[in-house]
């Protein structure tokens, strides 16, 4: 169930584009020294003012990886499908949903942490293929991201159908 809601299920939300793109584009060879990445910040909420906002719970440097690692086993013991929206994070449990935002354009995405990673020093997030698609750094390779947590039942009123490309 989990696997086919990340699947089918994308979320397109405007947002203030922030950020910029940083350092050159990675690849799916990329992958060989260990992860050293900032302790996460759990979100909180502000207090001054009326209107309920949060904080980030992370805001960092996301990657994708893709047909390299297609089919290969994930740390939640499921193949790794390049065309489902999930994520390798290195401390959020397996199965959390996360809000991922491209500062550089405002757009975002709902993902399921499904992996451990990135390996990469100094990113935050690991993006399956359609993830980053839908985000539009599939180009770029890496982009400044906001990670917000999502909670399941949250994730599902947000989340609206969306046809998978062939």
């Amino acid at each position: 169930m989990h696997k086919r809601l990340a699947h089918g299920l994308a979320v397109f939300l405007c947002v203030a584009g922030l950020g910029a793109a940083q350092g050159n584009s990675g690849s799916d060879h990329d992958r060989t020294s260990p992860a050293k990445t900032q302790k996460p910040k759990p979100a909180t909420k502000s207090t001054h003012s009326n209107a309920k906002r949060t904080h980030p719970y992370q805001v960092g440097t996301a990657s994708w990886y893709g047909s390299y690692f297609d089919g290969k086993e994930t740390a939640s013991g499921e193949p790794f499908d390049m065309y489902d929206l999930t994520a390798a994070h290195p401390t959020l449990p397996l199965g959390t949903y996360v809000k991922v935002t491209n500062l550089r354009n405002g757009k975002t995405v709902v993902v399921r942490v499904n992996d451990r990673g990135p390996v990469v020093e100094g990113r935050i997030i690991d993006l399956s293929y359609e993830a980053a698609r839908v985000l539009n750094l599939e180009h770029q390779g890496i982009q400044t991201v906001r990670l917000d947590l999502v909670s399941e039942p949250q994730t599902v009123a947000m989340l609206r159908p969306v046809a998978r490309l062939q």
